[in-house]
């Protein structure tokens, strides 16, 4: 029996050696066929500047869920390679996506745990200065106003050291928010127009919307009540 079962097995594996030999392109078809199936099984990942860039595009369509996690993973990479400069950049764009999906804790976590950490890890004054504003601006919403307050001062203390004009007016007209949010109007027209002459002395265009924004907001409000 043992011998029957080894000369059927003999004679399979016989004829099946003998059809591959008579029809090679069947075998070159099946091969080519093998490496398609392993290229498919295996996913391309793209990198972290591609998960950024696809990031921003979803931002800009509106889809500000998918861009959160497109940041996110491009932030995890990028701390792989440890990439410090890149990695606090997308750290500040997930923030500013938290912020306006109103995900305050979250943004603030990110802002005060992560990105003001990076920075300071690697010496970056001026990405200190970014996170500094982005923690002001989480604050100020979130109604912490003393918060919000200091970190708009210490973006104003970095900004003088760097001698960067736009981010000290910035943080002056955030400032000059709070003391509107407080009430406190006169106070408030004071940095707005201390604003508005540091902008023109400096040729500086772009606070002229928010800088009337201000205006308009202090004359409104702090007309009485008839």
């Amino acid at each position: 029996m043992i011998k029957f079962f080894l000369t059927l097995f003999s004679f399979f594996i016989f004829a099946l050696a003998h059809g591959q030999a008579e029809n090679p392109k069947a075998d070159k078809d099946l091969a080519t066929i093998s490496v398609l199936d392993a290229a498919d099984s295996v996913m391309i990942q793209p990198t972290a500047d591609e998960l950024f860039i696809y990031a921003e595009r979803n931002e800009r369509s509106g889809n500000l869920n998918e861009a959160l996690v497109l940041f996110k993973k491009a932030a995890f990479e990028y701390n792989v390679k440890k990439q410090r400069i890149k990695y606090g950049k997308t750290l500040l764009r997930m923030c500013n996506l938290h912020l306006s999906l109103k995900n305050l804790v979250e943004a603030e976590q990110v802002a005060l745990h992560l990105a003001l950490k990076n920075y300071s890890r690697i010496g970056s004054s001026a990405g200190q200065m970014e996170t500094y504003n982005m923690l002001a601006k989480i604050y100020f919403e979130a109604n912490k106003l003393p918060q919000s307050l200091w970190f708009y001062s210490q973006q104003g203390l970095s900004a003088q050291r760097l001698k960067n004009k736009a981010a000290y007016i910035d943080s002056v007209l955030g400032i000059a928010a709070i003391k509107i949010k407080k009430k406190e109007y006169y106070l408030a027209i004071k940095d707005v127009n201390r604003a508005e002459i540091l902008a023109k002395n400096s040729n500086i265009n772009k606070f002229a919307a928010q800088i009337q924004q201000s205006r308009t907001a202090i004359a409104q409000k702090s007309v009485p009540k008839i």
